[in-house]
C-alpha cells in the first residue's frame, strides 16, 4: 500500500445552494397575513488550507471525491435556510493546484494559506424577500443555485532549503540522519529511498530544511528510473547539494562523470536549477579508497565553481563544517530575497458601456442568439420554469436589465430562438410595464399564475412604444374653446 503521494487528481464539487420557499402567514383574525417565506442558505465552500502537520496527498488518494455540504432550503414563519458547511481540505506546503491543461489555480506556501477551490451556490431568496408594492404576495420563490464543480490536479514540491542530489546509494539518506533527527530507511542497495526524505538542521543560530530526492540516474529527466517522478522537489531549494559516492565499485563511474551526468539532467528538467548547484559534498571518506581520491577530485571540481566538502555519515567527520557553509549559503540566499510586497486591493469601475451582458447571434443559425452575462445567467438558474409567475418576474427582471431592447437591435425577430445559460426560449417581446393594471402586470390572477403568459395578444414593440408615448401626455387637446363656453364669470379665465 502506498505510504507517499506527491500527485493526485481530485474530483471537488461545492454545496448547492437551499431553495427559498413561497408561503404565507395564516393565523386567525389575520386573514391578509403576508408573505413569509425564508431564503435558503448558500453552499458550503471547498477550501484547500495549509497544515504544518500534513506531509502527503495520500488521504486524497484514497478519496478523490470530496464534496461540500449543501444550503438548507428556507421555511415559513421567515426561517431562513442554513449555510451549508464548508469542506476544508488540509494539505502540506509547498502544494501546487492545476487544472488538467496545466493552468495554475493555486501555490500553497505558509502555515494557514487557505484558497477557495469551488465557490458554493447562492441560495435563493423566499416570497419575503420578492415582495414589494406591485407584487405584494408572491406566489414564487427563487431556487438556490448549483455548487462549482471541477477536477483539480494536486502536486507536492516540498519546501526545502537544501537539496540533496545524486546517484542511488551515495549516502543521502544518510547523510540527513547524521544531521538532522529525520530517521530515513537505510539500506546498501540502489533505490532504497522511494519517497523524498525531509530533516532540519540547525548550525549556530541557522535553522535550515534539507531534503534528498530519490536517485537520478542518467535518463532522469526523460522518465528513467525514480528522478523525474520526484524532481519537482528540489524545484524550491535555494542550494542543491551533490553528493557523491566515494567508494563506488561500478565500473565507468568516477566523481567527476557523476557531476556532469547529474548537471546534464538537471538541465534538461529546468536550466535553471544548475546555477543552484554550489556544493559537492565527497561521502564515504571514512573508506580507505574513498580517502585516496579526494585529493584527485577536488581541484577540478572546484575549478567548476564547487565548494568541495570530505565527510562521512558514518563517523560524523566534516559534518559540522559543512552545516555551518550550508546554513551561510542559506542565510545569503533569503536575504537576497525580496520584501514581500503589501496588498493591494485593486478596485476596476465597470465601463460606462457595459451593460453586463453580450447577444451574439448564431453563425450558423440566423434564427437562434445566445445571451451571455452573470446576472442573466444566474436568474435563469434561479428559476422555477414550472411557475408561470416566476417566469413572468423573471422576463420582468431581463427586460429591467436591457436584454429584450438588446436582442431587438441585434435583428431578433419573434419567435427566434434564445438561448441563456442551459435555457431557450422562444422570443416573444413581454409587455412592458404599465399598459396593463397593477394586477394584470404582477400576475395577480392568482398564486403562481401571469396573465401574460398564456394571453392571447402580445403587445408588440411598437405598441408598447405608442404605449410609452401616451403615457407622457396627459390629455390632448382635441376642440378650440371660445368665451362663449367659459363658464359665467370666468372672463378673466
Amino acid at each position: 500500500m502506498a505510504a507517499f503521494v506527491d500527485r493526485v487528481v481530485v474530483h471537488v464539487a461545492a454545496g448547492n445552494g437551499g431553495h427559498g420557499v413561497a408561503s404565507i402567514h395564516r393565523e386567525k383574525f389575520k386573514p391578509l397575513g403576508g408573505p413569509d417565506g425564508g431564503n435558503g442558505g448558500n453552499g458550503g465552500d471547498v477550501v484547500l488550507e495549509v497544515d504544518p502537520s500534513v506531509h502527503t496527498l495520500l488521504d486524497f488518494h484514497h478519496r478523490p471525491h470530496q464534496k461540500a455540504a449543501n444550503g438548507r432550503p428556507g421555511e415559513g414563519s421567515n426561517r431562513h435556510g442554513a449555510r451549508g458547511e464548508d469542506r476544508v481540505l488540509r494539505v502540506p506546503a509547498g502544494t501546487v493546484v492545476s487544472t488538467p491543461d496545466g493552468r495554475v489555480i493555486a501555490d500553497l506556501v505558509g502555515a494557514g494559506t487557505r484558497v477557495v477551490l469551488a465557490h458554493g451556490g447562492k441560495g435563493g431568496l423566499g416570497n419575503a424577500a420578492l415582495a414589494n408594492a406591485r407584487r405584494k404576495a408572491p406566489g414564487f420563490a427563487l431556487l438556490g443555485e448549483p455548487g462549482e464543480a471541477l477536477d483539480a490536479v494536486i502536486e507536492l514540491k516540498s519546501i526545502a532549503d537544501v537539496g540533496l542530489v545524486g546517484f542511488p546509494s551515495a549516502g543521502k539518506s544518510s547523510l540527513i540522519a547524521a544531521m538532522s533527527a529525520a530517521r530515513p530507511k537505510i539500506a546498501d542497495y540502489p533505490f532504497t529511498t522511494l519517497v523524498p526524505n525531509l530533516g532540519v538542521v540547525r548550525a549556530g543560530d541557522t535553522v535550515f530544511t534539507m531534503a534528498d530526492v530519490p536517485g537520478l540516474i542518467p535518463g532522469a529527466s526523460e522518465g528513467r528510473g525514480l528522478g523525474l517522478e520526484f524532481l519537482r522537489h528540489i524545484e524550491r531549494c535555494a542550494v542543491l547539494v551533490h553528493v557523491v559516492d566515494m567508494a563506488t565499485m561500478e565500473p565507468g563511474r568516477d566523481p567527476e562523470s557523476d557531476i556532469e551526468a547529474l548537471q546534464y539532467e538537471l538541465a534538461q528538467y529546468r536550466e535553471d536549477l544548475v546555477d543552484r548547484l554550489r556544493v559537492a559534498v565527497l561521502n564515504k571518506v571514512d573508506v580507505p579508497d574513498g580517502r585516496e581520491l579526494v585529493d584527485l577530485v577536488r581541484e577540478p571540481l572546484e575549478q567548476r565553481g564547487l565548494q568541495v566538502f570530505p565527510v562521512s555519515a558514518a563517523t560524523g567527520e566534516g559534518l559540522r563544517e559543512l552545516g555551518f557553509a550550508l546554513a551561510r549559503a542559506v542565510e545569503e540566499h533569503r536575504a537576497a530575497l525580496p520584501e514581500p510586497e503589501p496588498v493591494r486591493v485593486t478596485l476596476t469601475p465597470r465601463a460606462v458601456d457595459d451593460s453586463g451582458f453580450t447577444v451574439e447571434r448564431d453563425p450558423d443559425d440566423e434564427g437562434t442568439f445566445t445571451v451571455r452575462g452573470v446576472k442573466p445567467e444566474r436568474w435563469v438558474r434561479q428559476t422555477d420554469f414550472t411557475n408561470d409567475e416566476a417566469v413572468g418576474f423573471l422576463a420582468d427582471r431581463l427586460n429591467r436589465l436591457g436584454v429584450e431592447d438588446a436582442l431587438q437591435e441585434a435583428g431578433a425577430q419573434e419567435g427566434d430562438t434564445i438561448a441563456i445559460g442551459d435555457v431557450a426560449f422562444d422570443f416573444v417581446p413581454t409587455l412592458p410595464a404599465g399598459t396593463l393594471s397593477v394586477e394584470e402586470t404582477a400576475g395577480l390572477g392568482g398564486r403562481g399564475t401571469d396573465s401574460r403568459i398564456d394571453a392571447p395578444h402580445r403587445v408588440r414593440a411598437e405598441e408598447r412604444l405608442a404605449a410609452k408615448k401616451a403615457r407622457r401626455v396627459p390629455y390632448e387637446l382635441t376642440e378650440t374653446w371660445t368665451d362663449e363656453d367659459l363658464p359665467d364669470g370666468d372672463d378673466d379665465a
